[in-house]
């Protein structure tokens, strides 16, 4: 079982960037397709971006596309969220999250890091 551990959120003004981190405990962490995903306050938790187990195939949702670029790492057993021209609307607590090979759903999930975005 994978455990998550997200980093770098933080305070930023818009048009800054950032630069979130998740490092993955568990010796099968390169068999995942990771996924981050956030929530902002008083809304439901959406989709952000995912990548697949050998770091092909990235999506995004429409709104960062061209702004947010996700990446992994496998020998470091850690996943990217590359955050750049951030807006006031990217303000939410960013989870990243774990799905294994053959399943459709992110089963592993971690305790979030908040992103705040001044205007």
């Amino acid at each position: 079982q994978v455990q998550l551990v997200e980093s770098g959120g933080g305070l930023v003004q818009a048009g800054g960037s950032l630069r979130l981190s998740c490092a993955a405990s568990g010796r099968t962490f390169s068999s995942y397709t990771m996924g981050w995903f956030r929530q902002a306050p008083g809304k439901e938790r959406e989709f952000v971006a995912a990548i697949s187990w050998s770091g092909g195939s990235p999506n995004y949702r429409d709104s960062v596309k061209g702004r947010f670029t996700i990446s992994r790492d496998n020998a470091k057993n850690t996943v990217y969220l590359q955050m750049n021209s951030l807006r006031p609307e990217d303000t939410a607590v960013y989870y990243c999250a774990a799905r294994m090979a053959g399943y459709s759903d992110y089963g592993v999930w971690g305790q979030g890091t908040l992103v705040t975005v001044s205007s």
